[in-house]
């Protein structure tokens, strides 16, 4: 079976850090009252660089530099991210049915440096990262780069992502998509195949 990847708030718990960052960027550039609630679900919901926006507009920040704070608070934290429980058992038992997993990140090198600290490295086929340039999911041009470079049988492969915007670039690409809300954050617009609370559910494809 042919696993994708969505890597934050899919394979490893990042958003606390996200949020802290985000806190921390707000404070460098004079913003002291925000709710880390609301951050969290408007990443989740929508995406980083929309919640960017959106704080920067309403009050009145220059957008770049808001960027460039947060992306500097959260290079010292990242780090600190750890795997979801069951992320790398659902890894392990794919390989070893013969299945691949894939990586599809917007993050940079910093993905692939947590996925080697953390065993998961040498159970991933392929990755498509930041650096690499394609356009944003939902857009499925990535997707479809892994599927042709790798002759993915689309009947059988699944992406695994925490948002809306996961799921669409699934059915964009012409794959089914499995919603991972742990927390029941999303209202769900995307109709995916499936949706998980945690990733040991996923346990029951191998069987």
């Amino acid at each position: 079976m042919d696993l994708f990847w969505d890597f934050d708030g899919t394979l490893f718990d990042t958003y606390p850090i996200m949020v802290k960052s985000f806190e921390q960027a707000l404070q460098l550039n004079g913003v002291r009252s925000s709710k880390a609630t609301g951050l969290y679900r408007a990443m989740r919901q929508g995406s980083l660089g929309k919640t960017l926006e959106k704080y920067a507009s309403e009050n009145r920040l220059d957008l770049q530099g808001l960027k460039k704070d947060y992306s500097n608070c959260e290079s010292q934290l990242l780090d600190q991210a750890k795997p979801f429980v069951g992320a790398l058992a659902v890894c392990h038992k794919n390989v070893s049915k013969h299945g691949r997993n894939f990586l599809l990140t917007h993050r940079d090198d910093q993905a692939k440096k947590l996925l080697k600290v953390h065993g998961f490295e040498h159970l991933f086929m392929g990755f498509i990262t930041g650096s690499d340039h394609f356009a944003r999911k939902p857009d499925p041009a990535s997707l479809n780069y892994l599927l042709q470079k790798y002759k993915v049988d689309k009947k059988t492969a699944i992406m695994i992502g925490d948002r809306n915007l996961d799921i669409l670039a699934a059915h964009n690409a012409g794959i089914k998509g499995f919603l991972f809300d742990p927390d029941n954050t999303i209202s769900v617009t995307s109709f995916p195949e499936k949706q998980i609370k945690s990733l040991n559910e996923l346990s029951l494809l191998f069987k």
